[in-house]
């Protein structure tokens, strides 16, 4: 019976599905965003995010506990390096799963999956929120036909 037991096992033995899911991670953090089918990319996501959490705090222990899993020197330096520093301040939730139809050849689902501070489209330096009530309507109407008078009054002269 396989009781409690929640991962994918993505139709592969355990040495293979670490090692695949190692060299998706390397490349996650290597290219910013990967092209996989949607359970791979669930799992991925369950596997890459822990270690970013680890890289937030850059301590010897962390680094080696990340190279156990990753076993890329350089995927774990820049993990460390330029990937924590980015999300630094963030809580948790560093990667987005978008959904992309499926593979022309097996009709499987795909997905990209992409760490998140790294997407400029969907976090262009985060605007200032506009604030919306009704009360300020009137304000803003008693305001714009002074404006208007100041002008027409600049004009004549």
């Amino acid at each position: 019976m396989r009781h409690g037991k929640k991962f994918n096992h993505l139709g592969r033995k355990t040495a293979h599905r670490k090692s695949m899911l190692a060299n998706m991670a390397c490349s996650l953090i290597e290219h910013k965003r990967i092209n996989t089918t949607v359970a791979k990319a669930k799992a991925l996501k369950q596997f890459v995010e822990p270690m970013i959490t680890k890289s937030k705090e850059d301590t010897t222990h962390n680094r080696r506990i990340v190279f156990a899993k990753l076993r890329q020197k350089d995927a774990v330096t820049e993990l460390f390096r330029d990937v924590a520093a980015k999300i630094g301040d963030r809580p948790g939730g560093y990667t987005r799963i978008i959904k992309m139809g499926n593979r022309l050849g097996d009709n499987a689902d795909m997905a990209m999956i992409e760490l998140v501070d790294y997407n400029e489209i969907y976090s262009p330096g985060k605007p200032a929120k506009k604030k919306n009530t009704r009360r300020g309507s009137k304000k803003a109407e008693a305001v714009a036909p002074a404006a208007t008078e100041e002008n027409a009054s600049n004009e004549e002269e």
